[in-house]
């Protein structure tokens, strides 16, 4: 789909790319073998608008609308999935801190970031917690002017490598009798971190985070006390585009690759692309690429338009999370054994394309908001 991309952003995507196949595409393979992350990338990268692109640009940011912002993440899925993942988990916790900090915590943990000089993560999901997220279990208790945390957080995006978390907690004090609250939990707190080996994003140090009696002072509260569920409410929208983009670059990534294969490997004398049952993978996977694409650029384009947009950006969600899957697969059915190989791109593709359908609200999440919003029926209660 030829997207009608202004000069501006034309210019600002090819730069991106050269930048990426330059710098990132050479060092993908050994920090997958190692299962780190090159950090100092996200500091070269920010003079493209990859640390706080989506805040103003008063504020150290870069003023980006959501198409802008977008098309910088579907460059980054086409790239390398893990890289697409720290750049929004990183940027999630500059936008909290952003929207709901103080000066002081800005000042500590916001300046940090966009100077890519500290790390963070978000912690919401816990062992027994997941598409619920009005069940969180962990506790903060207000004992004068700390907090007791106590709990367990699972499945945290960073959580190995993190400076410190922003944490949600169900809050106990003589103003809130059980809501929801964020907080700002430093590494040199005391919690726990347990690394966590994944099928998938293998570079994006997933990690379960332990609370036993953790105290912070009450200056690390994020927002007021009870506050939290409907702030990550308020931020799904964004965050369901963000990970659809980035879908929608690994299936043109699994595309572009297959596409090479095809017209030069070579079986019975000639190229593999003549087969008609290949010229149909080929063709399935464009179809699906370019919807994909076009959802959720037409839910980026909702949102910069100030729509509500659940319908649009759950539906890109759960369309580009799948369809780049099911490109993946077609994509190592094309590359036959070579598919399989880690020497080559095809079996990373495959295995982080799986991880799009489940955070931000599953496939099946998404299916019953849709539905929810299409019929004005809720499934869900």
């Amino acid at each position: 789909m030829a997207i009608d991309l202004s000069p501006e952003q034309e210019l600002l995507r090819d730069n991106v790319r050269r930048f990426l196949e330059r710098e990132v595409t050479p060092v993908i393979n050994r920090h997958e073998a190692a299962k780190t992350f090159p950090f100092e990338l996200l500091g070269e990268l920010r003079q493209f608008g990859y640390l706080g692109g989506r805040l103003p640009e008063a504020e150290g940011g870069f003023g980006l609308d959501y198409v802008t912002w977008g098309m910088l993440l579907e460059q980054t899925g086409y790239c390398w999935m893990s890289l697409r993942t720290l750049v929004n988990i990183t940027n999630g916790a500059i936008n909290r801190l952003h929207a709901y900090g103080t000066p002081e915590q800005k000042a500590r943990f916001l300046r940090p970031l966009l100077e890519n000089t500290r790390r963070a993560c978000f912690g919401l999901t816990e062992p027994e917690v997941g598409s619920n997220a009005a069940g969180v279990q962990m506790r903060a208790d207000r004992r004068g002017d700390r907090y007791l945390l106590n709990g367990r957080k699972m499945w945290i995006t960073n959580g190995a490598n993190a400076d410190f978390a922003i944490v949600i907690a169900r809050t106990f004090s003589p103003d809130c009798e059980g809501g929801l609250s964020a907080f700002i939990v430093e590494r040199s707190d005391g919690y726990e971190v347990r690394p966590l080996d994944t099928m998938v994003l293998r570079c994006t140090g997933t990690a379960e985070l332990g609370f036993s009696d953790i105290s912070i002072p009450r200056e690390n509260l994020l927002g007021e006390e009870g506050g939290a569920f409907r702030h990550v409410l308020k931020g799904l929208n964004a965050a369901r585009v963000n990970i659809a983009m980035g879908a929608v670059g690994a299936a043109q990534a699994a595309l572009d690759l297959s596409i090479n294969y095809a017209k030069t490997r070579k079986q019975f004398g000639k190229p593999i692309g003549s087969f008609q049952l290949v010229q149909k993978h080929i063709v399935d996977m464009t179809i699906r690429t370019e919807a994909a694409r076009a959802l959720s650029y037409n839910a980026a384009t909702a949102l910069d338009r100030g729509r509500d947009a659940r319908t649009e950006c759950s539906i890109a969600k759960l369309y580009a999370t799948e369809a780049a899957h099911e490109v993946a697969s077609m994509a190592l059915q094309v590359h036959g054994g070579m598919g399989y190989s880690t020497d080559y791109p095809i079996e990373r593709i495959f295995r982080d394309t799986r991880g799009g359908m489940i955070p931000e609200g599953t496939t099946e999440i998404q299916t019953l908001i849709a539905g929810r919003e299409i019929l004005e029926l809720s499934a869900l209660s």
